[in-house]
């Protein structure tokens, strides 16, 4: 489906209602910028908590001691 829009002196066009209606999920889009071509898809982030317990770290330092743990993992090694 085509579908003309004016662009107005910022750069701004409308995009449909029932484009947004049916893909956005929230207020943000992910633009792909090809040459001449601009390709609008909808964005949804990553869900976060599939990274929850994925890192392990080897600390010699006590973890009640903060300060030690952060010292520790800003060291360079």
């Amino acid at each position: 489906m085509l579908i003309i829009k004016h662009v107005d002196h910022q750069g701004r066009i409308v995009i449909p209602k029932k484009w947004r209606e049916k893909n956005l999920k929230t207020h943000t889009v992910l633009l792909e910028i090809d040459d001449d071509k601009i390709i609008l898809k909808s964005y949804q982030p990553g869900n976060i908590e599939e990274l929850f317990d994925t890192v392990e770290v080897d600390l010699q330092s006590d973890l009640e001691d903060w300060k030690a743990v952060k010292r520790e993992l800003l060291e360079i090694r």
